[in-house]
């Protein structure tokens, strides 16, 4: 689905509502995470829709390395020959060299989701696929601006495309089942989460793309604001 200009999301019901995004800027495909099916049919499925192939597919950016988004990483990567990139915290897990880091097993809200919890401990991982680059704040990939955004992990990363006016918040922020900071059973840092909040806040845009839930379409901008001052953070200005 075109979310705008340029912007394409896909979502996979498995790994609770997970989201990946392809962008078309006219230079080649950026692809945003890689959803949890190991054979990536979902987004080869919308390459198919918009008229591309794999082939077309030049960037993989990473916002994190938590399963759900990595699934098809491995295959997509090598049938395209697409270059990846992610935060150098996250690049030996993405490699398969290191375990993911676990949160604690306690339940907590939402407290339906306790069993993906525990699932994501006894889980297999994904492929590895190598990391060609390294990311860091500010850089530019793509059309994307980098925005380092630790918190949910280390090396979390958001990404901005000022000409779509369209913020990729990772797992930040999640609107499944509702709009609020990412969830709790899964956040490494809640403060340093917090202050990534803020931090997107000082960018104009209107769609906010998120890791797991909808994308919000219109006043994304106002309404991560609004979410700032519910949580009692001030925005940045």
């Amino acid at each position: 689905m075109e979310i705008a200009q340029g912007v394409y999301s896909m979502q996979e019901k498995k790994g609770l509502f997970v989201h990946a995004f392809l962008l078309d800027d006219g230079d080649g495909l950026t692809l945003i995470d890689t959803l949890m099916s190991l054979e990536a049919e979902t987004i080869l499925d919308e390459l198919e829709r918009i008229g591309k192939s794999v082939s077309d597919i030049k960037r993989i950016v990473m916002t994190h390395a938590h399963r759900a988004h990595l699934g098809g990483i491995a295959k997509l990567q090598r049938a395209s020959g697409a270059l990846v990139y992610a935060h150098e915290w996250e690049a030996d897990i993405i490699s398969g060299d290191r375990a993911l880091q676990n949160t604690t097993l306690r339940p907590m809200k939402p407290y339906f989701l306790w069993p993906f919890q525990i699932g994501a401990r006894i889980g297999k991982p994904a492929p590895p696929c190598e990391v060609n680059h390294f990311l860091q704040d500010g850089d530019q990939v793509g059309p994307l601006q980098v925005v380092h955004t630790p918190g949910h992990t280390p090396g979390h990363l958001a990404f901005y495309w000022r000409e779509a006016k369209t913020l990729f918040a990772g797992d930040a922020i999640v609107t499944w089942p509702e709009f609020g900071p990412g969830w709790p059973f899964f956040m490494l840092n809640f403060k340093h989460n917090q202050v990534s909040i803020q931090k997107m806040t000082a960018f104009d845009f209107e769609v906010l793309g998120v890791g797991h839930g909808d994308p919000i379409l219109t006043s994304g901008a106002e309404r991560l604001k609004e979410l700032v001052i519910k949580l009692g953070l001030n925005h940045q200005t």
